[in-house]
C-alpha cells in the first residue's frame, strides 16, 4: 500500500515537471462549452481603425450559465507567425458548442 502512494507521487511529480517545461505550443489548451440554446446573431459594430502591432478580436456572445451575454471586441497584441482565430459558436445537432478565440500557427 505504501509503495502505491510512492509510485503515484513520483508519477504526479514527473507530470508536473514535464508540464512546467513544455514549450508554449504544447501547453495550448482549448476549452469548449456545449449548451442547447442558440446564440443571438452577432452584433454589427464598426471595427476601429487598424493599430500597428495589434489584431482586432471581434465581439462574441458568451454563455454565463443562464443566458448569452455580449462581450465587446478588443485589440490583442500581434504574435508574429500566428493568426488570431476568433471566438465562435458551432451547432452540433441540437446543441451549440462555444470555441474560445485562440492563436494558430500561420500555414
Amino acid at each position: 500500500m505504501d509503495n502505491r502512494y510512492r509510485v503515484f507521487a513520483l508519477v504526479a511529480a514527473a507530470g508536473m515537471a514535464l508540464a512546467a517545461t513544455a514549450p508554449p505550443a504544447l501547453a495550448d489548451v482549448r476549452v469548449g462549452v456545449g449548451i442547447n440554446v442558440a446564440p443571438p446573431p452577432p452584433r454589427v459594430i464598426a471595427v476601429p481603425a487598424p493599430r500597428r502591432g495589434y489584431v482586432w478580436a471581434p465581439g462574441y456572445w458568451r454563455w454565463n450559465g443562464r443566458r448569452h451575454v455580449w462581450v465587446d471586441g478588443h485589440w490583442i497584441r500581434e504574435r508574429h507567425g500566428r493568426v488570431w482565430v476568433e471566438d465562435r459558436w458551432e451547432q452540433r445537432g441540437p446543441n451549440w458548442v462555444y470555441h474560445r478565440g485562440h492563436w494558430d500557427p500561420v500555414r
